[in-house]
């Protein structure tokens, strides 16, 4: 399914002040989902993660993307090339630093997790570039 054919996105939205935000995330993590800034490449967790699991939103625990999904995509960013589902991010116009770009955040609380390009692999076509600060990985194995 293409970007622009994705259905509109009915889940609860999780909205917080900004104090509770800083109090719930750490600096870098605080940083990255509510400041949209980008870890330094080749820095970030899960970026060499074989694990298979779910990958969440650090800041409301939504599900974001599968295990399965992920490649290693040399750009120094988690890669993955599709969400859980089709309701599961949200896509804003970015037109920071004199580019035109398309921001990926949560849809459920709007933390920004990074961008997305049309440089991936099949069967998409999609490259969900993601700061692994903006991620949590919950493994398949894991008792929680």
């Amino acid at each position: 399914m293409s970007t622009t054919d994705r259905p509109e996105d009915t889940r609860t939205k999780i909205e917080k002040t900004d104090a509770e935000w800083r109090a719930e995330l750490t600096p870098e993590q605080y940083a990255v989902t509510r400041q949209h800034a980008t870890e330094r490449p080749g820095t970030g967790p899960y970026l060499h993660e074989k694990r298979a699991g779910l990958y969440t939103c650090v800041a409301c625990g939504a599900p974001l993307f599968r295990s399965e999904t992920k490649y290693e995509s040399g750009s120094g960013w988690p890669s993955f090339f599709d969400a859980v589902d089709d309701g599961a991010i949200g896509e804003v116009t970015d037109r920071s630093h004199g580019m035109v770009r398309t921001e990926i955040r949560c849809a459920s609380c709007e933390a920004h997790i990074g961008h997305l390009f049309p440089d991936g692999p099949a069967p998409t076509g999609l490259r969900y570039c993601t700061n692994g600060t903006a991620l949590k990985l919950k493994p398949d194995d894991s008792q929680d």
